[in-house]
């Protein structure tokens, strides 16, 4: 049970993340936001873990390097793009994807243990719910998808995906023996490594120093830096250890519903009863997929 209020912990931040993404992006770049967050969550770890980790083998600094890209620079890039052209309640929908992306590539990869009814039954449920929210909350303010509210929704299935991949490649760095917090380091360093670069090549300028000390600007980027990051990513790490990538990432079925309330309360996005009714097929969707099966009876 503590391995599951852990995964639920940690998606809760996280659905507020969207919300507190498309505040910064009043006053600074996809890139700049990624640059800023992950720099202040890569000091604050750094803080509480200053020792550089050592590899047990050269070879396993390839599995950082894949984390570092995927679930720090790829995804986080693709998602805050995203939500320069649709709505954060849409983005946060459309990342639900990542289960059965990461149930397809465990499958592939030879553990098929989520490959069971139930978990389509889930799937199909809360991907219901993804189509009635994105349909319904698009930047337009009418159900009908315009271009940009479908380009943001491609590139939100897309950082799904790739989230599903960094799922996966941290729970092998799990299996490996390294220590969360260290090993979470390392790839912040590794993400960053990807994220400065692009940044300065293609962030455009950085707001001036009284924007980002604005105190709106400055709680948002500590919030996710340090407790959306720092410490969501150490957490995330711990229930994918205890819990499998496949059962961990279901949890993020409750993404919508928290970044629609989150949206509603704080963006004034629209509220109808098409998206209270998806939200509530996600978090059924998620319930269903994560029940067990009843214990056989002995004969």
């Amino acid at each position: 049970m503590k391995s599951h209020l852990i995964a639920l912990f940690t998606v809760g931040i996280w659905g507020v993340t969207f919300v507190s993404t498309k505040v910064l992006l009043e006053d600074f770049s996809p890139l700049w936001i990624l640059l800023l967050r992950f720099t202040i969550g890569f000091i604050a770890l750094f803080a509480l873990r200053p020792k550089i980790l050592k590899m047990k083998r050269r070879r396993d600094e390839l599995l950082f390097i894949a984390a570092g890209a995927t679930g720090i620079a790829g995804y986080y890039l693709l998602e805050n793009i995203a939500l320069v052209f649709t709505t954060a309640t849409a983005v946060g929908v459309i990342v639900a994807a990542s289960p059965l992306f990461t149930a397809v590539l465990s499958a592939l990869l030879g553990d098929r243990s989520a490959m069971h009814p139930r978990f389509f039954i889930g799937f199909a449920l809360a991907m219901t719910g993804l189509v009635l929210v994105s349909f319904n909350s698009s930047t337009s303010g009418t159900p009908i998808l315009d271009g940009a509210d479908l380009l943001g929704d491609l590139l939100a299935l897309t950082a799904a995906l790739i989230w599903a991949i960094y799922s996966l490649l941290i729970r092998k760095i799990s299996d490996l023996g390294y220590e969360t917090i260290s090993a979470t380091k390392r790839t912040f360093l590794w993400g960053l490594a990807f994220i400065v670069p692009s940044t300065l090549l293609f962030g455009g300028s950085l707001a001036p120093i009284h924007v980002i000390f604005e105190l709106h600007n400055l709680l948002n980027l500590v919030f996710l830096g340090i407790v959306a990051s720092a410490m969501c990513f150490a957490t995330w790490a711990i229930a994918v250890k205890r819990l499998g990538a496949t059962t961990s990432t279901t949890y993020i079925y409750l993404v919508p519903a928290i970044t629609a309330i989150a949206s509603i309360c704080i963006l004034g996005e629209p509220l109808n009863v098409a998206i209270v009714t998806g939200a509530a097929l996600t978090i059924v969707g998620l319930l269903i997929s994560n029940r067990k099966n009843p214990p056989v009876p002995k004969q």
